[in-house]
C-alpha cells in the first residue's frame, strides 16, 4: 500500500468517525449539542482537522442524512421483500418507514427537518436520497392506480408517512393508534 493510499484510508476513517460521533451525540442530546468543538473533543482531533473534512455543522448534518437515507432504503427494501402481495408490501413499507423514524430521531431530523445543504427532487440530488425515494417508489408504483403518476403518488404517500412520523414523535398523535393509521393509509390511498 502506498503512502497516499494509506493517507486516503486514514482520512476516510476520520470522516466516518466524525459522522458517527455527530450522529451518536445528536441521538443522545439533540442536534443543538453537536458543535465542532464538542466533536473535536470527542474524536480527539483538533478543530482544524475536523474542518479539513467538513466546512461546518451543516455539512456534517448532510453527511448524517446521506448515511441515514442509505440505511432507510435498505430497511424499506428488506421489509417489502419479506411481504407477500401488494397490500402487505405497502403496509410493510409504511411500518418500516415509521419504525426507522422512531428508532433514529436525530438521523430522521438530519434527513428531513434540518438544513444539511442537500438538494431534493433535482438533477443534483445525491444518490442516497434518490435511492431512498426509489425504495418507496418500487413498492408504491404497483398501487398508484391507472392514470396516476407513480412519482407524484409516491410523494403524496411519503408526505403522509412523514406527517405521521413527525406528529407522533411530537406527541400530537397517540402512538397506540399507529397500526390503525397505517391500515387507513394503505386502504384509502393505495389501489389494491
Amino acid at each position: 500500500m502506498s503512502v497516499q493510499e494509506r493517507k486516503q484510508r486514514e482520512r476516510a476513517n476520520r470522516e466516518r468517525l466524525i459522522v458517527a460521533t455527530a450522529r451518536e451525540l445528536a441521538e443522545q442530546q439533540g442536534w443543538d449539542a453537536v458543535t465542532t468543538r464538542r466533536l473535536a473533543e470527542r474524536i480527539e482531533y483538533s478543530q482544524p482537522v475536523l474542518y479539513s473534512h467538513f466546512r461546518g455543522k451543516r455539512e456534517i448534518i448532510g453527511a448524517v442524512a446521506l448515511e441515514g437515507a442509505a440505511e432507510m432504503a435498505v430497511a424499506l427494501r428488506a421489509a417489502t421483500a419479506a411481504a407477500d402481495g401488494p397490500r402487505a408490501r405497502v403496509a410493510a413499507l409504511a411500518r418500516a418507514y415509521l419504525d426507522f423514524a422512531e428508532r433514529n430521531p436525530a438521523v430522521y431530523d438530519a434527513m428531513f427537518q434540518l438544513d444539511g445543504g442537500l438538494a431534493f427532487a433535482r438533477e443534483d440530488t445525491p444518490e442516497p436520497l434518490k435511492d431512498a425515494f426509489s425504495a418507496l417508489l418500487e413498492t408504491l408504483v404497483e398501487v398508484a392506480g391507472d392514470g396516476v403518476h407513480p412519482g407524484l403518488f409516491t410523494e403524496t404517500f411519503w408526505a403522509a408517512l412523514h406527517g405521521l412520523a413527525t406528529l407522533t414523535r411530537a406527541r400530537r398523535l397517540p402512538p397506540e393508534h399507529t397500526e390503525h393509521r397505517i391500515e387507513l393509509l394503505v386502504d384509502r390511498l393505495a389501489v389494491l
